[in-house]
């Protein structure tokens, strides 16, 4: 799971001296001047956040090295340039999003070929309940993708960056899909706990909340490239946009989009769904942030 973190606050209304460990909101000439003359310690930034820090002395050196000042210290969220694409690149992630969805249907979707019939039978055996099912097939999902995330810097050492980003896709993809279907063939199962779909303006204001969720995941919108490993995959530190809202969009908006259906629905299936999806970007948010301070 992708974490972020917020680089800048709003300015205050009288400008004071930066204090060591904290950084001005707009990167001026002095900000750059303050970041290029601190050595890259961990005494410098707390946490031992040593990637953050030397992300922002990257960023502080290449601005101050260069013509113009920047007003970023971070990256902006959503960039996107045309001029700046290659017709190659996006034809070579086009082949290769064709390759990987016909893998998928046929080594995992399919019935006849595929083994993800085989999968959703073997956790089903487990216990005869729909809740108990959809809380382990998100539990196996969560332990696998928070689990290779985890093993990131050391798989990329071993391996590199493209070929762990493809080994990554080609196991979670699969879980995903099949914990997704699963849901949605069984969203209605299991015990009603509430019935709220009468009540007036309910409908509008749940799939208001649910398109709106759906903006919280927007900053990571244009790298397909880095998805597809077509491009080099690298971490991004994003200063605007949802940033400036919560440090992990992702999280707040799986958390909007789960309540949105778990009040429309009402059944024990889908607080069950709710609860381990919650749980499991509760749980990335501290991973993440754990990672990025090694």
């Amino acid at each position: 799971m992708a974490s972020s973190i917020l680089l800048s606050h709003p300015l205050p209304s009288r400008l004071h001296f930066p204090k060591p460990g904290f950084l001005p909101h707009s990167a001026s000439k002095f900000t750059s001047f303050y970041l290029k003359s601190i050595t890259p310690r961990k005494t410098h930034l707390p946490n031992g956040a040593t990637k953050f820090s030397s992300f922002v002395l990257k960023a502080a050196n290449t601005e101050a090295d260069g013509d113009e000042v920047s007003l970023l210290v971070g990256e902006d969220s959503a960039e996107f340039f045309l001029s700046k694409q290659k017709i190659s690149s996006w034809v070579y992630f086009t082949v290769v999003l064709g390759v990987v969805l016909y893998a998928l249907n046929v080594v995992w979707i399919d019935n006849t070929t595929g083994y993800g019939k085989v999968y959703i039978e073997a956790v089903s055996s487990i216990s005869d309940s729909p809740e108990v099912v959809m809380l382990l097939l998100t539990l196996i999902f969560a332990i696998v993708h928070s689990g290779l995330a985890s093993l990131r810097d050391t798989g990329e050492k071993i391996i590199g960056e493209r070929a762990f980003r493809v080994l990554f896709a080609g196991i979670s993809l699969p879980l995903a899909v099949s914990t997704v279907v699963y849901f949605i063939n069984h969203r209605y199962d299991g015990v009603q706990l509430w019935q709220l779909q009468g009540v007036p303006g309910l409908h509008e204001f749940l799939w208001f909340s649910n398109f709106i969720s759906f903006f919280f995941l927007y900053p990571s919108t244009f790298n397909l490239l880095e998805v597809a490993a077509v491009d080099k995959p690298k971490m991004h530190l994003w200063e605007t946009g949802i940033m400036r809202i919560t440090r992990h969009p992702q999280m707040v908006g799986q958390v909007i989009w789960c309540l949105a259906h778990t009040i429309w629905i009402g059944n024990s299936v889908a607080v069950a769904a709710s609860v381990g999806l919650i749980a499991h970007h509760l749980f990335g948010v501290w991973n993440g942030d754990r990672r990025l301070a090694i």
